[in-house]
């Protein structure tokens, strides 16, 4: 029997959707399940220590989040919201400034023309160059637009003008502390319009005591985007079509996984890292350095090859993450784990609470 898009449907009550980070991060709480014996313990994340073991590795998705919503005006007075999305390219203009292409999506952008000016400052200009076409009904419309303005670097303007990309499922607007709270203490690397979540419970005390008990860190970057946020739309799960989203496997990564003891763990921390490494071996056979881009969807009953374990964040109802856990795990058992978190008051989504599947 398929399973439908309905099928991986819940009810969470409202209150239980987290909308601010708590004060430490690693005293959130940590559901752990073994997927072997289907056990549930409640713990908090500062007792992955006591699940780690020495030669286990850990790896850690350090994709940096940049400051991708922007307010721009019409010359009418009227607002329009830009959220970026991927970079096309960039280059010097004519005038002593910069211009880049993303791609991008819009709200109140209903009346404006392709080639219309949309002013963020008097040095920063935005030009709606043209609508994408959407191909299928999954998709969101998008736009190219052009970002004009004086300096050398982008992420630099956008760090002044823009703000934290914070999901819709958090209502409030964002604040200065954002800054830091939606963001890992090891991220690296700018290109994310959202955080790799699983990522928020580490502090760096904690990742020094991690490392002393003998794991090993490594590394990946692959930058989120609309393929690991987009809803899906249709009922029928295999009619949905992900967005590409690029991602690096560094030298030292492959090395450090190509030592692994046999006795030992490969632990994905996140959804992105798992699919990452997944797109990874599909096409080469085995995890290896590349530079590539993957839009793989996973979902039962996809069998993962990559990594042993996984630490996760909850996810939305009929989202394609709950999807892929679905498919690490067992949906039963998934969604056995999700009755219990919501019952035991567990605080959801970005700023909630995580579950470390174990085997």
């Amino acid at each position: 029997m398929e399973l439908k898009t309905s099928d991986f449907d819940y009810y969470l009550p409202n209150e239980l959707i987290a909308q601010n980070p708590i004060q430490k991060r690693e005293n959130c709480k940590m559901l752990h399940l073994n997927k072997t014996t289907g056990v549930f313990e409640d713990k908090h994340f500062y007792d992955i220590l006591d699940y780690l073991n020495k030669d286990d590795i850990l790896v850690l998705n350090d994709t940096k989040v940049y400051k991708a919503r922007l307010n721009a005006k019409r010359k009418t007075g009227a607002n329009v919201e830009i959220f970026l999305l991927n970079p096309a390219s960039c280059a010097d203009s004519q005038s002593n400034s910069q211009e880049c292409y993303f791609e991008a999506l819009t709200k109140n952008a209903k009346h404006v023309k392709s080639g219309e000016i949309l002013d963020v400052t008097d040095d920063f200009k935005i030009e709606l160059v043209k609508r994408l076409d959407v191909n299928n009904i999954n998709e969101i419309p998008k736009y190219v637009v052009r970002l004009d303005f004086k300096g050398d670097d982008v992420y630099k303007v956008l760090d002044k003008y823009g703000s934290i990309p914070l999901p819709p499922y958090i209502t409030r607007k964002d604040n200065k502390d954002d800054v830091n709270n939606y963001q890992t203490v090891y991220a690296k690397n700018l290109g994310s319009v959202a955080c790799p979540t699983a990522g928020l419970h580490f502090s760096k005390e904690l990742l020094q005591k991690i490392k002393q008990k003998g794991v090993k860190i490594a590394y990946v970057t692959l930058n989120v985007g609309l393929g690991t946020f987009m809803p899906i739309k249709c009922d029928n799960i295999k009619d949905h079509t992900m967005h590409y989203e690029s991602f690096s496997i560094p030298f030292e990564t492959q090395k450090i996984i190509e030592e692994k003891p046999d006795n030992s763990s490969l632990i994905a921390v996140g959804t992105t890292v798992l699919r990452c490494l997944e797109a990874t071996i599909k096409k080469h056979g085995k995890i290896i350095a590349t530079n590539d881009s993957t839009n793989i969807f996973i979902y039962p009953p996809y069998e993962i090859k990559s990594v042993d374990k996984l630490i996760t964040n909850f996810h939305l109802p009929k989202s394609t993450l709950i999807m892929l856990v679905s498919a690490f795990a067992s949906k039963d058992l998934i969604f056995s784990a999700y009755n219990h978190a919501i019952e035991n008051k567990y605080r959801f989504f970005s700023y909630g609470d995580c579950m470390f599947i174990d085997k």
